[in-house]
């Protein structure tokens, strides 16, 4: 069999015995618990969120690491970003007189 597939023996029986490592294990764990808090929160939370709730339940973790796990699981947090006005750098045209009033006055309280 290990002919027909053009793989070496040694390789097939490495793979049939292999032992998932600690990282990886742990990474599933973090996982978990990452998407955990992110849907207890309703999807608002980032990763720095995320980093400060897990440092407060006594993980050892970097924010790297968790953006990296959430980039992993595919998951970004709802940002609604505020208006913020921009004056518009167009100079105002004046206009023609659409309503074809008499504005002009010669004293004090006439219109």
């Amino acid at each position: 069999m290990c002919k027909l597939l053009k793989v070496s023996r040694s390789s097939y029986y490495k793979s049939l015995n292999q032992v998932e490592s600690k990282r990886s294990i742990e990474n599933k764990r973090l996982k978990e618990e990452i998407l955990k808090i992110y849907n207890d929160n309703k999807k608002r939370y980032g990763a720095p969120k995320i980093y400060k709730i897990l440092i407060s339940h006594g993980e050892s973790i970097s924010l790297k690491r968790v953006q990296r796990l959430m980039n992993d699981l595919g998951i970004k947090s709802i940002v609604c970003k505020k208006y913020k006005p921009y004056s518009s750098k167009t100079k105002v045209e004046k206009r023609e007189i659409i309503l074809k009033r008499n504005f002009s006055t010669t004293t004090i309280n006439e219109k």
